[in-house]
């Protein structure tokens, strides 16, 4: 399975991102990202990752180290990385706030502390869960529950469940359109769930209808939607993830998401590389990430 070009499909996509995340779509039209940029928001140099890079790389390295899923172990990774700067580049810098509650709140014992109100819809979970699609045979419930450690609505979980099946229809058949690719997921989401009500709120999705345009918060649905609509309007990796960037507003995470697809579409061999990710300083981590085929 194509691991490595997924992962770092998604690290650069956020890379991309972190230099002018909260920038405005106008903005960005005026001044459009064509490349790796230095400095921005966070005043950090080219190449930068963030906390959708850090938590993704935890998650895979508990998956490894575990030998599967140990919700425990996945989240006293997290909060290494949140207190410890473990995952980071050189310190952690940018945390939602969903996440940030949930890890303060675990106490040892139960690690579903994840929040669970109307407010907790980010997309703080669906960023760090493209691991699970490498995982032979993984169920729903499994993927529910990773995304509860930090978000526990039934949206934000239901998301993670299709940004899964997107990724393992890829996976599984190569010779598939990115619209293919979402229609088959959005069936098996759509039987699965046919009786919770928060289906209405993907309704977009799975009618492809963006006609009324797409917006590039931090909102989980608009971010899935974000990133549904710029695979199926570009055709390579590197435009995929500019078009998302050049969206605006939570432009890592949303170029992120869209890069965890896009390389796992398009193949390693198709993502830009030049400036790259600060590269020496992924390689600690390229062991969660070597490609198993």
């Amino acid at each position: 399975m194509k691991v490595k070009d997924g992962i770092i499909g998604l690290v650069v996509g956020a890379a991309l991102g972190v230099p002018v995340e909260f920038y405005s779509r106008e903005d960005l039209k005026k001044y459009p990202v064509t490349g790796m940029k230095s400095y921005g928001t966070y005043r950090k140099p080219a190449g930068t990752w963030s906390d959708d890079t850090s938590l993704t790389i935890a998650t895979r390295a508990s998956i490894v180290n575990k030998k599967g899923i140990d919700y425990t172990d996945i989240i006293e990774e997290f909060i290494e990385w949140q207190r410890n700067d473990k995952y980071s580049q050189e310190n952690t810098f940018d945390i939602g706030l969903t996440t940030r509650e949930a890890l303060n709140n675990y106490t040892g014992l139960n690690p579903i502390c994840g929040m669970a109100g109307n407010g907790n819809n980010g997309n703080g979970s669906l960023m760090r869960i493209l691991p699970l699609a490498f995982i032979n045979n993984i169920d729903y419930e499994t993927i529910e529950n990773v995304s509860s450690i930090t978000h526990r609505h039934k949206r934000a979980r239901i998301a993670c469940v299709l940004y899964i099946e997107i990724a393992k229809s890829m996976l599984n058949n190569s010779n598939l359109s990115i619209r293919e690719h979402v229609q088959n997921a959005s069936a098996k989401i759509i039987e699965y769930y046919e009786d919770s009500y928060e289906l209405i709120h993907f309704k977009r999705i799975f009618d492809d209808d963006y006609s009324k345009g797409v917006s590039s918060t931090g909102y989980v649905v608009y971010t899935l939607e974000a990133v549904i609509y710029c695979l199926e309007n570009m055709d390579n990796y590197k435009d995929a993830v500019l078009k998302a960037v050049n969206l605006g507003e939570d432009t890592d995470t949303v170029a992120a998401i869209c890069g965890g697809l896009a390389g796992i579409y398009y193949g390693f061999d198709e993502i830009p590389i030049i400036g790259l990710i600060r590269f020496v300083k992924l390689k600690p981590y390229l062991i969660y990430v070597k490609n198993t085929r």
